[in-house]
């Protein structure tokens, strides 16, 4: 994937679970700088919400003296996200498969699942200060 950086965009949101309706400004203000069709930018925001609400739920325990931080890096013809929290992290193997019989009915654990779905590459890091993950979309697909 092309790697020439045209514009970074940044949020931070503290964790409190009423932040994630702020990614769709954020996704809004990105799309004005690089129009995404309709198809490419659900796809942004369903992950980057998914995202978004993990590492402030799970990753930081909605505890709202911890802080998600967002960037967006628009590229050639790729746009990448990160998301980084300050949890301890998980193991993203470990996470059910929710379309499994006994899993069909849970009501969490289908985030990451979207993620992996609807972007091209999806990658997750524990870092020192908490989980990062890493979303790519190719825009010429």
């Amino acid at each position: 994937m092309a790697k020439t950086r045209l514009h970074v965009f940044r949020l931070t949101l503290s964790s409190d679970p009423k932040n994630v309706r702020k990614v769709e400004q954020f996704l809004k203000r990105i799309n004005r700088r690089r129009p995404l069709d309709e198809i490419q930018f659900h796809k942004l925001m369903v992950s980057v919400t998914e995202a978004v609400n993990n590492a402030i739920v799970h990753g930081n325990k909605a505890d709202p003296t911890k802080t998600v931080e967002v960037r967006c890096e628009l590229l050639d013809s790729v746009v990448r996200i990160t998301v980084k929290d300050q949890g301890h992290g998980f193991q993203p193997e470990t996470v059910d498969n929710p379309l499994k019989e006994e899993n069909l009915l849970r009501e969490n654990g289908r985030g990451i699942f979207l993620m992996r779905t609807l972007m091209d590459r999806v990658d997750f890091a524990r870092t020192e200060k908490g989980m990062e993950l890493e979303l790519w979309l190719d825009l010429k697909k």
